[in-house]
């Protein structure tokens, strides 16, 4: 090979070690900016709790894809990386390092259920990255840190309205809770305990870790005990259906009660519509008037072929992604200074109404009181 011949060489070869670094590097544009607008997102995506996180993966998903249709943000696309938080602390602990460590983001959108959160924040607090959960509602949250917030009412009003609803409205003295060791179902029994205790009521309670799959010793000990209503307090729809399988083998008719977990199940709701007649639930609620929630109904019966589960989580989901663009433009992408701008927002219309968090990282509103009647969930009146 001649001398020029040589350096024409290396020269190729300069350009393809340059070009992979840059590849390696994340997708950077003139002078090493980077091109796309990382956003980390941690959900349920294996195991049981798979039912909110799936859905929940297409509702952002859905609208990325329309802000980035848009125009992305500053000219930029929405970059959306999913991890699976399994509903579980240690497992959201290694997203949220992954996430902050090695893709560098500055906002994570999650976690989903309570427990994936609490194990994230201090991660997301220690790196002064965003997070930002648009399902966790563990009253453990509530000011937790200045760079957590959430756009998903705390269980305290969840457990708070069915306090009301048992002792004020049914006269029920007694309420026993099937509660499962997990973040969410345990803040809604403190919530509902404290609320309930304070009424004058008395509650009873057998717990259960996750694993659990024989319920009978723990419902014949409850029942025996003779309580006015029984709570079943779980995760997830599937561990709650599975309780109520086994009262039925045990015989034991009691009225009920359920957290949002299976009243935001239409398909639950309406496969044990006899079991669950007149079961009582407490809600976020929903707006089928709302221009922005029927928007995101139909763009996600159009893109999946499949109705919204769980749509108060979906709307607030869909939500926490156009807040998080309304911030980037705003303030840059920058954990710390959306962590502030966020504190501010009030009045923002979405898919789930009118948006305004508070101080505390909390957004304003709570739950109603529900009812289910002939396999329909719909709103408890006296």
């Amino acid at each position: 090979m001649t001398t020029t011949g040589k350096v024409i060489a290396w020269g190729v070869v300069a350009i393809l070690i340059i070009w992979g670094i840059s590849s390696m590097s994340g997708k950077k544009g003139v002078g090493g900016e980077a091109s796309t607008i990382k956003i980390g997102v941690i959900l349920p995506l294996t195991g049981d709790a798979a039912v909110y996180g799936e859905p929940g993966q297409n509702v952002i998903a859905l609208a990325a894809d329309e802000i980035n249709q848009a125009g992305g943000v500053n000219s930029k696309p929405l970059q959306m990386i999913f991890e699976d938080g399994k509903c579980s602390g240690p497992s959201a602990a290694s997203a949220a390092q992954k996430l902050v460590n090695a893709d560098k983001v500055q906002v994570i959108i999650g976690g989903f259920c309570s427990s994936e959160s609490l194990a994230a924040e201090p991660i997301a607090t220690a790196a002064r990255v965003l997070l930002f959960s648009p399902g966790s509602s563990s009253p453990d949250l509530t000011g937790k840190s200045q760079y957590f917030v959430r756009n998903y009412p705390s269980d305290s009003t969840q457990g708070k309205v069915l306090a009301d609803v048992s002792y004020n409205d049914k006269g029920w003295k007694t309420v026993a809770f099937m509660q499962e060791q997990l973040d969410y179902p345990l803040g809604i029994y403190k919530a509902f305990d404290a609320n309930f205790s304070a009424f004058g009521g008395k509650t009873l309670k057998e717990e259960f870790p996750s694993s659990t799959t024989d319920f009978r010793s723990s419902l014949t000990k409850l029942k025996a005990q003779n309580p006015d209503a029984l709570f079943i307090d779980t995760q997830t729809p599937a561990v709650a259906m599975r309780i109520l399988k086994q009262m039925t083998e045990l015989k034991w008719k009691v009225p009920l009660l359920v957290s949002d977990a299976v009243t935001g199940d239409a398909k639950t709701v309406l496969d044990n519509k006899v079991a669950l007649e007149d079961t009582l639930g407490a809600e976020f609620s929903t707006d089928p008037n709302n221009p922005t929630f029927k928007h995101l109904l139909d763009a996600y019966k159009a893109k999946y072929s499949a109705d919204t589960p769980y749509q108060s989580y979906g709307q607030t989901e869909y939500d926490s992604v156009y807040i998080l663009a309304e911030g980037i433009k705003a303030v840059g992408n920058n954990g710390q200074k959306l962590s502030k701008w966020i504190r501010t927002l009030k009045d923002w219309d979405g898919a789930s109404g009118k948006v305004t968090i508070g101080s505390n990282g909390d957004v304003a509103g709570g739950h109603v009181p529900k009812v289910i009647k002939n396999g329909a969930v719909m709103l408890y009146t006296k």
